[in-house]
């Protein structure tokens, strides 16, 4: 099927209430182009060159998410135009967001990463962390900022009754969260694989790549 075809295929089986990334990391602009002109508008990138190489060369109409593990001294390149950051793992990145977001004059909007996984490759805030870095006062001081929801993702593997349990630990630490800080209105989790599940879960947000497009070619 075509890159189009994937799309119309993947939309008709999502709710409306369900946001779609279109994960294109590593994929030639033409292939990002075609789902562009099927109508898709949010993309996803692991890797911040990447994606502002893509920013300049594409319609500035696109939707940039980053989705990947961020080094903080590569936030000044994206902090310009990116849409949201999905991997905020640490106080210490959001600090650095913000700063570069305050000589942009802009509002970035980012997800808490929430370690949900049982594999320790995975990045990821621990709950107590985030309901302690929300709480603090040095975070409500972080003006060029807005945490608009939190990002997990399940362990690799085919257990689904155990991916199942992960989703539902992030769709409580959500629940928990948003207690007493009610801004939060995203849950970032499922992607190719596992989309459909996520959603069951709880997930409005779902990163998709090689459904679309095919495999990577690294």
């Amino acid at each position: 099927m075509s890159i189009k075809q994937n799309l119309q295929s993947i939309k008709s089986k999502i709710p409306e209430n369900v946001t779609f990334v279109a994960v294109s990391k590593t994929k030639p602009n033409n292939d990002i182009m075609e789902a562009y002109d099927a109508g898709q508008r949010i993309f996803g990138e692991n890797k911040i060159q990447e994606m502002v190489d893509k920013h300049e060369a594409l319609p500035k109409d696109i939707e940039w998410h980053m989705i990947g593990h961020v080094q903080r001294n590569k936030v000044k390149y994206m902090a310009s135009f990116v849409s949201l950051i999905h991997g905020v793992d640490s106080f210490k990145l959001l600090k650095e967001i913000n700063k570069q977001a305050e000589k942009e004059s802009r509002v970035i909007d980012c997800l808490l990463q929430i370690k949900i996984a049982e594999e320790d490759s995975k990045f990821g805030m621990a709950k107590a962390d985030a309901i302690n870095m929300l709480q603090a006062d040095i975070f409500k001081e972080l003006k060029n900022i807005q945490i608009t929801g939190v990002m997990g993702m399940a362990t690799f593997t085919d257990d689904e009754a155990q991916v199942t349990a992960e989703f539902n630990r992030l769709k409580s630490v959500f629940d928990d969260l948003k207690i007493f800080y009610t801004d939060l209105k995203i849950i970032s989790m499922g992607m190719s694989g596992d989309y459909e599940l996520a959603i069951n879960c709880g997930s409005n947000m779902i990163r998709v790549g090689s459904s679309i497009f095919g495999e990577r070619n690294y």
